[in-house]
């Protein structure tokens, strides 16, 4: 849980590196909130079948949409790349394929051009 806030207290920092554990850990959390606030949107009868989105889980996927972006973008600089391949996500199904790996790689060791390495 911790992962998760520390991504909400950088609300909008998209200099820096984040680790692939803050990144995976976010992603994790923001799954499980999703499902919650999905079953709420049934259960209540917010959720509508012909947009996929309730009003409930809508709210919290825009309140979330800039620290999701920030910490996708802390993850490339982490890899040693531009926040500017998160666009390559736009590309059908290779593009999110060339993101996933880009967010399982390795950190690059030390320091690097967006800073020094979160692991140290």
């Amino acid at each position: 849980m911790n992962w998760y806030l520390e991504v909400l207290n950088k609300y909008a920092v998209f200099a820096g590196r984040a680790r692939r554990k803050e990144y995976w850990f976010f992603v994790l959390f923001n799954i499980l909130i999703n499902v919650a606030l999905l079953a709420a949107d049934w259960v209540t009868g917010t959720f509508n079948p012909e947009t996929g989105v309730g009003i409930l889980s809508g709210v919290y996927g825009l309140a979330i949409l800039i620290p999701s972006l920030a910490v996708t973008i802390r993850r490339l600089h982490d890899t040693g790349r531009s926040g500017w391949w998160c666009l390559v996500s736009l590309i059908p199904i290779l593009g999110g394929l060339v993101l996933l790996y880009f967010m399982v790689s390795d950190s690059d060791s030390g320091q690097n051009e967006y800073g020094p390495s979160p692991k140290d």
